[in-house]
């Protein structure tokens, strides 16, 4: 069955797409302990795809027995390379394909991609209009709450629906924010009443009590950096909508049903490590697909940033992380956790 953002009876709990992280090994990770997650590639070039870049092309590999649905995020400037490029990504069996228009790294930006097309929203609508034109699979929008206002973020984001965007992800943040301060989600609400595709929040949950704060008319929510270390809060999301809320009000409210859900309190040092070690197999899981898909020099190398965020909270987590963090062989790094 062909994916669709609107056909749902929970809200959607996504992965956001984040760069050098959300590779194959991560995705297959977050599925495994949360199947319910909608996962996302790191955002890709739309003129390297149509260039026929290797590097980007082997980007696209996923495991279709394991990541559906599965978003391709590209970013780009050239409606003509946004066209040839979504047609590679249907041939690949992505299931959508998502537009990133919220990206405020320098770079990107000065690039007339990501956050910048905030500033040209004609560009932006042609962009989502030459996307959909290419394919028969939905195509989406991240972007954030503005430049430097609020203020256009509904007409801006209305333009998109109309040249064809099927669901929206807001941050809730400007560009002129990057990540700092509070996400302001007022407006990820307001925006919501005003347009009729599927709106998913995203910024500054940590955790199943934020997520069930926070949903309140959305659709979804996307949970990014809190998931370093700790991919388990993707089941803990899932789980919480899962068992507390009930239906959408007349002014399409979630329901909660207070109680059902408990906040887990402050837990001792020997708590978190008895979490760690039943979380050792996953990690090592973790460690195996990395390998698999990038080789081991490459492999173990961008497990660290993953193993550094794994490996805290307990007596004795610095020494271990530090050990880990100079292991260059995946049997170095198999043997150091099976030995905890």
């Amino acid at each position: 069955m062909a994916f669709s953002w609107a056909t749902t009876r929970r809200p959607i709990v996504a992965l956001a797409p984040m760069a050098g992280v959300t590779d194959a090994s991560y995705r297959q990770l977050i599925k495994k302990v949360a199947p319910e997650t909608v996962v996302f590639t790191e955002f890709l070039s739309t003129n390297a795809i149509s260039y026929g870049s290797e590097r980007t092309l082997k980007m696209l590999e996923f495991d279709p027995a394991v990541e559906r649905p599965f978003i391709v995020q590209i970013f780009g400037s050239d409606p003509q390379k946004f066209l040839e490029a979504c047609k590679v990504i249907e041939q690949t069996g992505a299931d959508g394909i998502d537009i990133n228009m919220g990206c405020p790294a320098a770079k990107i930006v000065s690039s007339c991609y990501g956050s910048a097309l905030m500033r040209n929203p004609v560009l932006a609508a042609e962009l989502v209009a030459a996307a959909c034109k290419a394919v028969s699979i939905p195509v989406s929008v991240k972007t954030r709450l503005g430049w430097d206002s609020r203020e256009n973020l509904i007409p801006f984001c209305k333009a998109l629906v109309d040249a064809g965007a099927k669901a929206l992800s807001i941050h809730g943040r400007r560009y002129c924010d990057k990540f700092t301060g509070k996400a302001d989600w007022e407006p990820i609400y307001a925006l919501k009443k005003e347009v009729n595709v599927p709106v998913i929040g995203n910024g500054d949950i940590a955790s199943a009590e934020d997520a069930l704060r926070m949903i309140r008319n959305l659709d979804g929510v996307m949970i990014g950096r809190a998931t370093y270390g700790n991919p388990w809060l993707m089941r803990e999301i899932a789980e919480a909508f899962n068992e507390c809320l009930l239906s959408r009000d007349v002014n399409g409210e979630w329901k909660v049903e207070s109680g059902k859900w408990k906040v887990p309190g402050e837990m001792t040092s020997d708590e978190k490590f008895g979490i760690f070690r039943k979380r050792v197999p996953f990690i090592l899981d973790h460690c195996d697909l990395s390998v698999k898909y990038k080789g081991e020099k490459r492999g173990v190398l961008e497990m660290r940033r993953h193993l550094g965020s794994y490996v805290k909270g307990f007596d004795g987590a610095k020494e271990l992380r530090m050990k880990l963090l100079t292991l260059e062989r995946l049997d170095e790094v198999q043997s150091a956790l099976k030995s905890v």
